[in-house]
């Protein structure tokens, strides 16, 4: 890894999902065929792209019960329980709506409710992520989604993961399709024959898939546009090199456009890490996508005081954000932007990912500065209520009219005064 000073400025590349212009001219198509030509279009790019000749969309309640049953006994106690963590922790975010009363017989409210329906993208190809299944479908559910779709792609037999259909099956989850890429998230914004169209799109995937969320947003909601994945470290001289170099290439083995930054005040750290990371990549399964990320978008920065490391953590605004200093919690409570916090020395990454209980969809290339991770809160609207009552409407209508005629809105100040408390006939 490259090791600078911070003194000289912050600069590593943020890859923004824009994509070529052939990319997005690609997409574009993608979606109109599905759009005019429903199932058959999906069909033809299913085999297409992903090499499966399908004859359904649908996963059947069979081939679910199958790959139940051809699952690990043992990992399917380990999801269940991680099920459970992300349950616990999202049930805290429900919310409830709230009413305000006025002695003149007026109240305004609050009412909260969950969206109808809600497509949920698993990912595919180098890796297919049960993980994922969870992480977007129990906070639809907590906040009382009715309908949740997944749609992930198929391997070249028209099949999907075990794992993503096990967990599908633990969360009572039956609406499954097979399909990827752009395709897919046409289908879920507009509907085909087989799949009726959903009010919002959640999940992780590839270029194509995040320039399709991007093309349909407006027409759908969708929970954001995610980049590569990211990690910073703020550490001193009190963390080990070997744990430190373990946690980088955690995320860097996710996208050779990922990035993994150490911040730290520790010379002796930065050369250890680096010469770890060197070590841990050559026998590291996944060398050929993680080794790219290492080189190209990654960085070890020396700063001179950990208020300077908090800065530029700050600054980064990383997805995941790890903390390993002598006193990790004041540090923490200084950070403002990042998707993720974890502090200590035995809070890494993946504990975040899988396990603990927090979402691990979360804003990436700086955009924690004004968003958040995935949660109950992206499933719910709140609805604004108003009830007048004839005391409040006489108390106040000279005053809402003034306000409106202040803008140049007569006809909002006469629908006000069209009121009167002597009226008669109704027509």
């Amino acid at each position: 890894m490259k090791v600078t000073r911070l003194s000289s400025g912050i600069s590593i590349r943020r890859t923004i999902a824009e994509g070529t212009e052939q990319q997005v001219t690609a997409v574009k198509a993608i979606i109109q065929e599905v759009k005019d030509h429903g199932d058959r279009a999906m069909f033809r790019f299913t085999e297409k792209w992903d090499g499966a000749k399908l004859t359904s969309l649908r996963v059947t309640e069979e081939e679910i019960s199958q790959a139940v049953d051809r699952f690990d006994p043992q990992l399917l106690t380990d999801l269940t329980e991680a099920a459970a963590n992300i349950r616990k922790y999202h049930e805290s975010q429900q919310q409830q709506g709230y009413r305000l009363d006025n002695e003149d017989g007026s109240y305004v409210a609050q009412r909260v409710t969950a969206i109808e329906s809600a497509g949920l993208y698993v990912p595919g190809g180098t890796a297919a992520y049960p993980s994922s299944v969870l992480m977007n479908v129990i906070p639809a559910q907590v906040a009382g989604v009715s309908r949740i779709v997944l749609i992930s792609p198929p391997s070249k037999d028209g099949t999907l993961s075990d794992g993503v259909l096990a967990s599908a099956h633990i969360l009572g989850i039956t609406e499954v399709y097979k399909s990827g890429g752009a395709q897919a998230i046409a289908a879920l914004a507009y509907g085909t024959e087989s799949i009726a169209p959903v009010d919002k799109i959640t999940g992780p995937g590839n270029i194509f898939v995040a320039l399709a969320k991007r093309e349909v947003n407006g027409d759908v909601a969708i929970d954001m546009i995610a980049g590569p994945s990211e990690i910073a470290i703020i550490a001193d001289d009190s963390a080990y090199a070997d744990e430190v170099a373990a946690d980088l290439l955690s995320q860097a083995e996710h996208d050779p456009m990922a990035s993994a930054v150490l911040l730290t005040t520790s010379e002796q750290l930065a050369d250890a890490v680096s010469k770890e990371v060197k070590r841990q990549l050559a026998n590291l399964p996944r060398q050929a996508i993680a080794s790219p990320a290492m080189i190209n978008h990654s960085m070890i920065y020396l700063g001179q005081t950990v208020e300077e490391l908090i800065t530029a953590a700050n600054q980064l605004a990383p997805e995941h954000l790890e903390i390993m200093t002598e006193d990790a919690e004041a540090v923490a409570e200084k950070i403002r932007h990042a998707g993720a916090i974890f502090i200590g020395r035995f809070s890494s990454e993946p504990i975040g990912d899988y396990f603990a209980g927090t979402n691990h969809v979360l804003p990436t290339n700086s955009t924690a500065r004004f968003s958040s991770a995935l949660s109950v809160y992206d499933f719910i609207k709140r609805t604004s209520i108003i009830h007048y009552s004839e005391q409040a409407w006489q108390n106040n209508k000279e005053k809402i009219a003034r306000l409106a005629r202040l803008e140049g809105l007569e006809g909002h100040a006469r629908a006000v005064e069209s009121r009167s408390w002597e009226k008669g006939n109704r027509l």
